[in-house]
């Protein structure tokens, strides 16, 4: 890059190294939670059929909208925790 400095410019080895484990453990968790909400949860839906909420069985809101908020949560925390991550390796964005 002409004229201003690249990632490796300003992290050693060893401090890349760190961030991308963190990095990769954040992803590693991330599609955790989202596996789980997009098919374990829906796997059960006559189970959760027998609870009620709001007029509605639990296993028909989780699938129209349960799993979408918390798909929705999961990207800002997500956004967060990454950001949280750079900025504690030195490499956040200003």
């Amino acid at each position: 890059m002409l004229g201003g400095s690249t990632l490796t410019d300003k992290v050693s080895t060893e401090i890349g190294l760190a961030h991308w484990t963190k990095t990769r453990n954040l992803m590693w968790v991330t599609l955790a939670i989202w596996a789980f909400f997009s098919f374990f949860i829906h796997m059960f839906v006559t189970a959760l059929n027998t609870i009620v909420i709001a007029g509605f069985p639990l296993g028909f809101y989780m699938a129209a909208q349960g799993s979408l908020i918390i798909f929705v949560i999961l990207i800002f925390w997500f956004a967060h925790r990454q950001n949280a991550i750079d900025e504690e390796f030195g490499v956040a964005e200003d």
